[in-house]
């Protein structure tokens, strides 16, 4: 399915928004929270999306949307200059994998998740058993898309997909989207105090675009209503199901696995080279846990170089995909889910990195810029924007030349 998530390459979780206060069911302690929206992402002026939103409403009720609806839809709603930005800069393809692992499924979210999912046994369970979906890889995109419930997005809908449609570079697309969340309103299945989310319009407990919605949205618990964006996620993990099974998952089957490749490998990777699992044995591939399922065409993938986290992966993953193009978001999607099952981290490390600093290494860094009063923000050993502005401001107070680079030397001075 092409037209919904297929451009939308990030959950709310991957850049940290405030989530709702609601945590899932049984999930007990409470996710960490991101900040409070910044003014980029509160209505600006703005005379030319002012005038686009004018002919826009005369399109939409050519298009049986009522004045009503686009009244109260558009009541507060505005220009968000933030959603612009994120647009541009978006983190499954700027990130390497092991810095995007670490967003998405550090130790402590694999814990929590562990938690959350058992509060949701039965819905999973239930859910997998209509759409042959497993339930692990369903609690995986929630995690990923919304840390498990808890961070759902504050953005507006109709303020971020008008936005980004007025704003043009991919136009007819979130005009399709501002459309498909006109339609929810006016139908009854949501409110437009509830359609909040990610910066590109996505809302709810999996974070699903208007277009998504519309094709796949199902009323799991019969209660009338396709609620994805309240307390309980079961109608979420029905659609999101939905789409999976829609777009070929295929029950029964692995999404991938992680695996050693032998010393001196050379053979050609990748999603487009894809050999018989029995093929990729003869080559020395093996699981870095277990062993390799009996039989299937596979792709390896490596996306970090050879030496580093290498996985086999199948059918599943590539539907994963249609949920959310980026590799590393299909990879942190199947990792947090093996995890979630009880899997264990990976077996292969991703070592030091350029600067010859390991993950932890970065993480002690973060944390003793932070203590000697250089706030690096949170000690997860991406290092960003925030992280180099406290080097640089460290390095300034110190009397040392201001490069913003992290080093040994610097990790030694403040751990």
């Amino acid at each position: 399915m092409r037209i919904t998530r297929r451009h939308i390459l990030l959950g709310a979780a991957a850049f940290g928004l405030a989530g709702c206060s609601s945590a899932p069911r049984g999930s007990a302690p409470v996710a960490p929270r991101g900040g409070a929206l910044g003014p980029e992402f509160r209505p600006q002026p703005n005379t030319s999306y002012d005038a686009w939103v004018q002919a826009f409403r005369a399109r939409a009720q050519s298009r049986g949307i009522s004045a009503d609806t686009l009244n109260r839809a558009f009541r507060g709603a505005g220009y968000l200059p933030g959603v612009i930005d994120r647009d541009r800069n978006q983190t499954e393809f700027r990130r390497s994998l092991e810095d995007y692992l670490a967003l998405v499924a550090p130790e402590e979210k694999v814990a929590f998740g562990r938690r959350a999912a058992a509060g949701q046994r039965q819905a999973l369970a239930a859910v997998e058993g209509r759409y042959g979906v497993d339930a692990n890889v369903l609690a995986g995109i929630w995690g990923v898309e919304s840390y498990f419930g808890t961070k759902r997005g504050e953005i507006p809908v109709i303020s971020s997909t008008s936005t980004l449609a007025w704003e043009g570079r991919r136009g007819a697309f979130f005009e399709a989207n501002l459309m498909d969340a006109l339609k929810m309103i006016q139908s009854g299945d949501a409110r437009p105090e509830e359609l909040l989310g990610s910066w590109a319009g996505a809302s709810g407990h999996t974070q699903l675009m208007p277009n998504a919605f519309q094709r796949f949205a199902v009323d799991f618990d019969g209660n009338g209503r396709r609620d994805v964006w309240g307390p309980n996620p079961i109608d979420a993990f029905g659609t999101t199901a939905n789409y999976l099974a829609k777009s070929g998952w295929q029950t029964g089957q692995p999404w991938g696995l992680e695996v050693t490749l032998p010393q001196g490998f050379s053979a050609r990777i990748g999603k487009g080279a894809k050999r018989s699992v029995g093929e990729w044995q003869a080559l020395g591939v093996q699981a870095a846990r277990g062993s390799l399922p009996s039989g299937g065409s596979a792709a390896v993938l490596a996306p970090m170089g050879v030496g580093r986290p290498a996985f086999m992966v199948f059918r599943n993953f590539e539907v994963i995909l249609r949920y959310n193009p980026s590799e590393n978001y299909g990879l942190g999607v199947g990792y947090l889910a093996s995890r979630l099952a009880g899997g264990g981290p990976l077996v292969t490390g991703f070592g030091p990195d350029k600067h010859g600093l390991t993950l932890e290494d970065r993480q002690a860094l973060q944390a003793g810029l932070s203590r000697a009063g250089f706030d690096a923000g949170t000690p997860d050993g991406v290092l960003g924007k925030k992280t180099e502005a406290a080097i640089r401001a460290y390095q300034q107070a110190k009397g040392l030349p201001v490069t913003g680079e992290p080093s040994q030397a610097l990790l030694q001075a403040v751990g």
